[in-house]
């Protein structure tokens, strides 16, 4: 069964990450997270198998939370499926894009950015469909 493993936040831009055990998810975002004026890029979303191969192929175990996500799942692909939805737990997410790794990822790790790029490593951003709160170890499904 595919879960959430981790939840994190920032409250502004460069902002050191928070992480959660539960988050209330609205509908512009996180509850405690960067305020989210792109309809489009409410939440952002990384699986633990592609950090893992990004990881693997740095040679370094670089924390997932470098990547300034809000969700870390596992056992869920998330290669092109923009259109496809999330549930996590009570929150329904649509998928509506690849998330771009940015220069940031190098000033995380050397290096970070290119290895991200491959088969959407740096995850995916989501618009909020149906609210709701959320806890580690809630269950995951691809629609």
């Amino acid at each position: 069964m595919s879960q959430l493993l981790d939840i994190t936040v920032h409250a502004e831009r460069g902002a050191p990450v928070q992480r959660l055990t539960r988050a209330p998810v609205h509908a512009t975002g996180v509850t405690g997270d960067v305020p989210r004026v792109k309809e489009h890029r409410q939440v952002a979303v990384v699986a633990r198998e592609a950090w893992d191969k990004a990881c693997a192929e740095l040679g370094a175990p670089v924390p997932w939370t470098a990547r300034r996500a809000n969700f870390l799942i596992d056992g869920i692909d998330l290669k092109e499926t923009t259109g496809k939805r999330l549930r996590i737990g009570p929150v329904l997410l649509e998928i509506t894009g690849e998330t771009k790794p940015c220069g940031e990822m190098d000033r995380q790790h050397p290096g970070l950015q290119a290895a991200l790029k491959p088969d959407w490593r740096a995850g995916v951003i989501c618009h909020v469909l149906e609210t709701g709160e959320v806890k580690i170890g809630d269950a995951v499904e691809l629609i």
